[in-house]
């Protein structure tokens, strides 16, 4: 189809464009000093017409961008450092976008601002020191078709725990959180909420203290849960 057509000519176009731009860093010499970070924003999306089944374009993840199932949120970092960051090295740490500030004002070695949550990934990209990690990561994700969600990754020493709550038009007042345990079940597939009731209560409680009112009230979401 055109919209397939297209899709594979512009990840041709970018593979072509990103070896051109290292290359110019080696040729220029600058290649040892400059960090190149390689990410996405959100997973694959269905604009533009491309079949994403035929390019299996999120793996085995669950959903697409929008969505807060780990295949619209769960991206791929390539980080190249010649001489700074081990060839052919990886990591599962866990991060997220408001890490990059931090990362990149420690590197830079100037004060990160204080009113961030996000977390220097400087260690995991240098392979020394410390890392430290977050307690938990929360999303919140507003649709312009009405539909509303949230999410948390929580990781303990009983599992990587995902949780995802969807506001749709049938339900915008309490709708139930789903629950889900990625060491086991990485394509979100078994709600296990019922059988955690403790830990789904320690998940709501997250979700209300990680979100602010701000920007809902500004959209007139009157329908979200009151702080």
């Amino acid at each position: 189809s055109e919209g397939n057509v297209a899709y594979a000519g512009m990840v041709s176009r970018m593979d072509r464009d990103i070896g051109s731009l290292l290359k110019t860093l080696k040729d220029q010499g600058l290649d040892e000093n400059t960090l190149v970070i390689f990410s996405s924003d959100n997973g694959p999306s269905w604009e533009g017409g491309a079949d994403l089944e035929f390019f299996n374009s999120n793996g085995d993840n669950r959903g697409y961008k929008r969505d807060l199932y780990e295949g619209g949120i769960r991206m791929p970092t390539i980080a190249w450092w010649p001489g700074k960051i081990a060839e052919n090295s990886s990591s599962n740490h866990v991060s997220a976008f408001w890490d990059v500030m931090p990362t990149l004002a420690q590197l830079a070695e100037v004060a990160a601002p204080e009113n961030t949550d996000g977390i220097s990934f400087v260690p995991t990209l240098l392979a020394s020191g410390e890392q430290k990690t977050h307690k938990h990561l929360y999303w919140e994700f507003h649709n312009n078709n009405g539909e509303h969600s949230q999410a948390i990754r929580l990781d303990d020493d009983k599992g990587h725990w995902k949780a995802v709550r969807l506001y749709n038009k049938g339900n915008r007042t309490n709708p139930p959180i789903e629950l889900y345990n990625l060491a086991t079940d990485p394509q979100e597939q078994t709600n296990i909420a019922n059988a955690n009731s403790q830990l789904v209560a320690s998940i709501k409680q997250l979700m209300d203290e990680s979100r602010t009112r701000a920007y809902i009230d500004a959209w007139n979401f009157d329908y979200w849960p009151k702080a």
